[in-house]
């Protein structure tokens, strides 16, 4: 009869047709099959095998790593639509017939892979944000008018329902409180970086957790409008956003292809009409066919962008495609997280002030520390260990008890002691208001009734972390804006703290959302970082969008375009740096590519371009462009990126 986690029966708000994760794993399989195929036929060339025995590999490789695309461009056909997957397989059959396999087989390879990879990314993504409707529990206990408990579907709950939530459990609704009392952990909605007391008409949300304490909750908010629901449709919509910029490559992608097969069936047609022999006519299609395919176009932007991701990656940043590379060159505006970004979300002891004058600071967190050290609450853990780091000796505490949403208590000696939430007092001392105005969390040490003094808590803020704004603000259009759910006071005090001037604090999930469309609208293109699920709306709105891997939720990580292994801030204006000269080796190489291409297919349409001619100037300009974006491979790209300064 409680609030349990289990997989959710209803069905998840995903409006986008999902990836069938048979179809993205036989992608994966049939993928590195062919690859492996290539590399056998290749090996086998290259060691004097005879040729029928690397043209069984290569065929292999054909049949493999071709089904796939050849069956997309047949569906697209059917919906009058050539695709230039299929296009790359007629190539690559052309190349057969005219016996350069090899060049087939690498443009079977590249596409094929290139395919699965998309498929793979596309469920883990949609998968993960169906795994979000975890946070919120399937099942409540709903109280009636008579006070009997019944357990329900939550999906069941209407507004004004009470429901129970016992201690430990998560959230089933989004809420009030009308009876009882607690400490509710909602950074996974708000970002706050410590479990929050939660008493009478306090609001709580679905999918937080409830700490020591029972709660009873009056439903607020119908299930399908919850906090967590809304999370999940905002990802949903920002995404598939997201993919109509997608509209444009592919319209450039049909011209191209239907201008290349035209091209080759004229060059194939009318030559015979006026009569030219068959095979002399079918070498020539065929070479222009080989020599117009966009291998070198395809080499030309993926080997520097793929360097650039294998650079990243060796230094801690796991970029996920090409594509995000692209989105990270993009940036003029930077927005970021707070707690878990720019901080760590572990509280520590920043200031005491003792009240009666009697006391030394160290007596006041001695007593702080011995009633505390039986706690498990993060504020509590954070004054053991700030006495500790000064060797204070702890007093031997009996009676413990754990006052949910207000503190502690406990016996040392014949004194009562506490340790308490400003709101659980019946007067706050002015030192414990001061703490509150200025960000800082306010604990109040209280012996036998009277406030003896005040600890003052503070997120800490990651090292280098004003260094980090200030070369973010030199490669973009302006300093970081900072959007966070936690309260104005701290977010400006750590604002301050780091040189960040633009704050937007007590924000919900779509409160982010809109700041970052804000943004757009404005015409940047925006970055965001963030750790918490309640980034993930955040992230999938934005342009690009990196996650601090370390200890970020499942969703933010799957969401986001880059992760940060190691949780260090310096590499996210690094990884920006690096993939904007990703970006200007790309332009260089589409330029190569494309003299290449155009004085070779210009050959063969006003003059005779011989086919070991036609073939080595294409793979010619294929090696040159991926030699060209090799470089961004070496360690010196890195270290150039990352000891940028402006």
């Amino acid at each position: 009869m409680t609030c349990t986690t289990v997989q959710p029966t209803r069905t998840p708000v995903i409006r986008r047709p999902s990836v069938s994760g048979l179809w993205a794993v036989a992608s994966v399989r049939w993928a590195t099959v062919a690859l492996v195929l290539f590399a056998a036929g290749l090996a086998a060339r290259l060691l004097g095998a005879p040729s029928w025995g690397w043209w069984v590999f290569y065929l292999a490789c054909y049949l493999t790593g071709g089904w796939a695309p050849a069956w997309e461009g047949l569906q697209a056909l059917r919906s009058r639509t050539l695709d230039v997957d299929l296009l790359m397989v007629v190539a690559a059959i052309g190349a057969a017939v005219i016996g350069q396999i090899f060049d087939g087989a690498l443009l079977i390879v590249i596409f094929a892979t290139s395919g699965a990879l998309e498929d793979a990314a596309t469920k883990r993504t949609e998968d993960s944000v169906k795994g979000l409707l975890d946070l919120a529990p399937d099942r409540a206990v709903r109280i009636d008018a008579d006070g009997f408990e019944e357990e329900v579907d939550a999906a069941d709950l209407r507004v004004g329902d009470v429901v129970s939530v016992r201690p430990g459990e998560r959230v089933c609704a989004d809420g009030v409180v009308v009876d009882g009392a607690s400490d509710v952990d909602q950074s996974s909605v708000t970002g706050e970086p410590m479990p929050v007391g939660k008493a009478g008409d306090d609001e709580v949300f679905a999918g937080t957790l409830n700490g020591a304490g029972a709660l009873r909750v009056r439903v607020t908010k119908d299930p399908s409008a919850t906090v967590v629901a809304r999370i999940v449709a905002l990802v949903t919509e920002a995404s598939a956003t997201k993919a109509k910029t997608q509209l444009f490559i592919e319209k450039v992608e049909q011209r191209y292809s239907v201008g290349v097969v035209a091209a080759t069936l004229a060059l194939f047609a009318v030559p015979l009409i006026l009569g030219a022999q068959l095979q002399t006519t079918l070498l020539r299609a065929m070479t222009f066919m080989i020599v117009a395919s966009p291998c070198a176009v395809v080499l030309a932007t993926m080997p520097p962008l793929l360097s650039a991701i294998t650079n990243a990656g060796r230094h801690g940043v796991l970029v996920k495609s090409a594509v995000a590379m692209e989105h990270l060159a993009d940036t003029t505006a930077v927005t970021l997280d707070k707690t878990g970004t720019l901080t760590t979300g572990a509280p520590r002891l920043t200031s005491i002030a003792v009240i009666d004058g009697c006391s030394s600071e160290d007596d006041v967190l001695r007593i702080a520390a011995s009633a505390e050290q039986f706690s498990e609450h993060p504020l509590g853990r954070a004054v053991v260990a700030a006495a500790r780091a000064r060797g204070l000796a702890f007093a031997e505490a009996t009676d413990f008890q754990a006052l949910p949403g207000r503190g502690v208590r406990a016996r040392l000696a014949d004194r009562t002691i506490e340790v308490l939430s400003p709101r659980a007092f019946s007067g706050n001392p002015v030192a414990a208001g001061g703490l509150e105005r200025r960000g800082s969390t306010a604990v109040l040490v209280i012996v036998d009734g009277a406030p003896v003094g005040v600890l003052g808590l503070d997120d800490t803020v990651r090292e280098g972390t004003d260094a980090v704004v200030r070369e973010i603000a030199a490669i973009t259009a302006g300093p970081p804006v900072l959007l966070t759910g936690d309260t104005r006071p701290a977010a400006e005090q750590l604002a301050t703290q780091v040189g960040i001037t633009d704050v937007r604090a007590d924000l919900l999930p779509d409160g982010k959302v809109a700041a970052v469309r804000g943004l757009q609208a404005d015409g940047h293109r925006v970055l965001f970082v963030g750790d918490g699920i309640n980034d993930a709306p955040a992230m999938a709105a934005a342009h690009s969008s990196i996650a601090m891997g370390r200890n970020g939720a499942d969703l933010t990580l799957e969401t986001a375009d880059a992760v940060t292994v190691r949780d260090e801030l310096a590499t996210i204006p690094a990884v920006v740096t690096l993939a904007r000269r990703a970006r200007r080796v790309v332009i260089a190489n589409l330029a190569i590519a494309a003299t290449f291409i155009t004085g070779l297919v210009a050959w063969d349409l006003f003059g005779h371009l011989p086919l070991p001619l036609g073939v080595a100037g294409h793979e010619g300009s294929t090696v040159i462009v991926a030699l060209n974006g090799l470089r961004l491979l070496s360690g010196r790209a890195w270290r150039s990126a990352i000891s940028w300064s402006p």
